[in-house]
Protein backbone atom coordinates (compact mmCIF):
# COMPACT_ATOMS: atom_id res chain seq x y z
CA UNK A 1 0.00 0.00 0.00
CA UNK A 2 2.92 2.33 0.71
CA UNK A 3 4.17 1.95 -2.88
CA UNK A 4 0.78 2.96 -4.25
CA UNK A 5 0.47 5.81 -1.74
CA UNK A 6 3.83 7.19 -2.89
CA UNK A 7 2.51 7.49 -6.46
CA UNK A 8 -1.15 8.32 -5.86
CA UNK A 9 -2.19 11.97 -6.12
CA UNK A 10 -4.73 11.54 -3.33
CA UNK A 11 -4.51 10.09 0.20
CA UNK A 12 -5.32 6.40 0.40
CA UNK A 13 -7.92 5.14 2.82
CA UNK A 14 -8.13 1.66 4.31
CA UNK A 15 -10.19 -0.44 6.63
CA UNK A 16 -8.46 -3.66 5.61
CA UNK A 17 -4.67 -3.18 5.71
CA UNK A 18 -4.59 -1.40 9.06
CA UNK A 19 -6.99 -3.14 11.40
CA UNK A 20 -5.12 -3.28 14.70
CA UNK A 21 -2.98 -0.98 16.78
CA UNK A 22 0.09 -3.04 15.79
CA UNK A 23 -0.49 -2.18 12.13
CA UNK A 24 -0.23 1.56 12.75
CA UNK A 25 3.55 1.99 13.32
CA UNK A 26 4.61 0.43 9.99
CA UNK A 27 1.79 2.18 8.11
CA UNK A 28 2.85 5.51 9.63
CA UNK A 29 6.57 4.90 9.04
CA UNK A 30 5.91 4.06 5.38
CA UNK A 31 3.35 6.87 4.84
CA UNK A 32 1.03 4.15 3.58
CA UNK A 33 -2.31 5.65 4.56
CA UNK A 34 -3.86 9.08 4.53
CA UNK A 35 -7.24 8.11 5.96
CA UNK A 36 -7.97 5.35 8.45
CA UNK A 37 -11.48 3.98 8.04
CA UNK A 38 -12.34 2.96 11.57
CA UNK A 39 -15.22 0.95 12.95
CA UNK A 40 -16.23 1.82 16.49
CA UNK A 41 -17.45 -1.74 17.10
CA UNK A 42 -14.19 -3.28 16.00
CA UNK A 43 -11.75 -0.82 17.59
CA UNK A 44 -13.29 -1.11 21.07
CA UNK A 45 -16.19 1.31 21.32
CA UNK A 46 -16.60 5.06 21.34
CA UNK A 47 -13.97 5.95 23.95
CA UNK A 48 -11.34 3.77 22.26
CA UNK A 49 -12.26 5.26 18.90
CA UNK A 50 -11.59 8.73 20.32
CA UNK A 51 -8.16 7.46 21.44
CA UNK A 52 -7.57 6.10 17.93
CA UNK A 53 -8.58 9.47 16.48
CA UNK A 54 -6.07 11.27 18.70
CA UNK A 55 -3.33 8.89 17.64
CA UNK A 56 -4.16 9.41 13.97
CA UNK A 57 -4.28 13.17 14.47
CA UNK A 58 -0.81 13.10 16.03
CA UNK A 59 0.59 11.52 12.87
CA UNK A 60 -1.42 13.58 10.37
CA UNK A 61 -3.75 10.76 9.37
CA UNK A 62 -7.35 11.69 8.71
CA UNK A 63 -10.07 9.52 10.16
CA UNK A 64 -13.33 8.36 8.72
CA UNK A 65 -15.65 5.48 9.46
CA UNK A 66 -16.97 2.64 7.38
CA UNK A 67 -20.18 0.73 7.77
CA UNK A 68 -20.75 -2.97 7.88
CA UNK A 69 -24.50 -3.03 7.25
CA UNK A 70 -25.17 -1.42 10.58
CA UNK A 71 -28.53 -0.43 11.99
CA UNK A 72 -29.73 2.83 13.50
CA UNK A 73 -28.17 2.31 16.93
CA UNK A 74 -24.77 2.03 15.30
CA UNK A 75 -25.41 4.93 12.92
CA UNK A 76 -26.41 7.12 15.89
CA UNK A 77 -23.19 6.22 17.73
CA UNK A 78 -21.18 6.82 14.57
CA UNK A 79 -22.86 10.21 14.06
CA UNK A 80 -22.05 11.33 17.61
CA UNK A 81 -18.47 10.09 17.28
CA UNK A 82 -17.95 11.88 13.96
CA UNK A 83 -19.24 15.10 15.48
CA UNK A 84 -16.95 14.78 18.51
CA UNK A 85 -13.70 13.96 16.70
CA UNK A 86 -12.03 16.86 14.88
CA UNK A 87 -10.05 14.79 12.39
CA UNK A 88 -13.03 13.03 10.83
CA UNK A 89 -12.55 15.12 7.71
CA UNK A 90 -13.87 12.81 5.01
CA UNK A 91 -17.38 11.47 4.58
CA UNK A 92 -18.29 8.44 6.65
CA UNK A 93 -19.83 5.42 4.99
CA UNK A 94 -23.22 3.98 5.82
CA UNK A 95 -25.34 1.27 4.26
CA UNK A 96 -28.49 2.72 5.82
CA UNK A 97 -29.97 4.06 2.54
CA UNK A 98 -30.02 0.51 1.12
CA UNK A 99 -31.81 -1.09 4.06
CA UNK A 100 -35.29 -0.21 2.80
CA UNK A 101 -36.43 1.15 6.15
CA UNK A 102 -35.62 -2.04 8.04
CA UNK A 103 -34.22 -0.96 11.37
CA UNK A 104 -34.48 -1.50 15.11
CA UNK A 105 -35.05 2.15 15.98
CA UNK A 106 -38.20 4.22 15.75
CA UNK A 107 -38.27 6.26 12.53
CA UNK A 108 -37.41 9.93 12.46
CA UNK A 109 -34.43 10.40 14.76
CA UNK A 110 -31.83 9.87 12.04
CA UNK A 111 -32.46 11.52 8.71
CA UNK A 112 -30.22 12.48 5.86
CA UNK A 113 -30.09 16.21 5.15
CA UNK A 114 -27.97 17.36 2.21
CA UNK A 115 -25.91 14.18 2.33
CA UNK A 116 -25.28 14.07 6.07
CA UNK A 117 -27.00 13.04 9.28
CA UNK A 118 -27.49 15.81 11.84
CA UNK A 119 -26.52 14.82 15.38
CA UNK A 120 -29.64 13.92 17.38
CA UNK A 121 -30.33 16.36 20.20
CA UNK A 122 -32.42 14.19 22.52
CA UNK A 123 -30.79 12.38 25.48
CA UNK A 124 -28.40 9.46 25.03
CA UNK A 125 -27.78 8.53 21.43
CA UNK A 126 -30.97 10.38 20.53
CA UNK A 127 -32.87 7.36 19.29
CA UNK A 128 -35.66 5.15 20.56
CA UNK A 129 -35.55 1.37 20.24
CA UNK A 130 -38.40 -0.31 18.33
CA UNK A 131 -38.63 -3.52 20.36
CA UNK A 132 -41.02 -5.23 17.93
CA UNK A 133 -38.63 -4.63 15.04
CA UNK A 134 -35.74 -5.81 17.21
CA UNK A 135 -37.56 -9.08 17.97
CA UNK A 136 -38.17 -9.68 14.26
CA UNK A 137 -34.57 -8.96 13.33
CA UNK A 138 -33.27 -11.11 16.17
CA UNK A 139 -35.30 -14.04 14.87
CA UNK A 140 -33.93 -13.44 11.36
CA UNK A 141 -30.38 -13.31 12.76
CA UNK A 142 -30.75 -16.59 14.65
CA UNK A 143 -32.26 -18.33 11.60
CA UNK A 144 -29.48 -17.07 9.31
CA UNK A 145 -26.77 -19.03 11.12
CA UNK A 146 -24.29 -16.21 10.41
CA UNK A 147 -23.14 -15.59 13.95
CA UNK A 148 -19.36 -15.17 13.52
CA UNK A 149 -17.81 -11.94 12.24
CA UNK A 150 -14.54 -12.19 10.29
CA UNK A 151 -13.21 -8.80 9.25
CA UNK A 152 -9.83 -10.15 8.16
CA UNK A 153 -10.99 -13.07 6.04
CA UNK A 154 -11.02 -11.12 2.79
CA UNK A 155 -7.44 -9.88 3.05
CA UNK A 156 -6.24 -13.43 3.81
CA UNK A 157 -7.28 -14.34 0.25
CA UNK A 158 -4.33 -12.20 -0.86
CA UNK A 159 -2.02 -12.71 2.12
CA UNK A 160 -2.70 -16.05 3.83
CA UNK A 161 -0.29 -15.11 6.64
CA UNK A 162 -2.36 -12.06 7.66
CA UNK A 163 -3.14 -12.60 11.36
CA UNK A 164 -6.69 -12.93 12.60
CA UNK A 165 -6.45 -10.49 15.47
CA UNK A 166 -8.63 -7.79 16.92
CA UNK A 167 -7.38 -4.47 18.25
CA UNK A 168 -6.41 -4.66 21.90
CA UNK A 169 -5.73 -1.51 23.90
Amino acid sequence: MAAVAAEAPMPLATNMCVVTYDHLPPAIAQSAIGVLLSDHHYWGGLARSVQLARLCETFGIALSMHSNSHLGISLAAMTHLAAAVPNVTTACDTHTPWQDGQDVIAPGALRFTHGSVPVPTTPGLGIELDRDALAIMHEQYVKSGLTVRDDTGYIRRFDPTFPTTRPRW
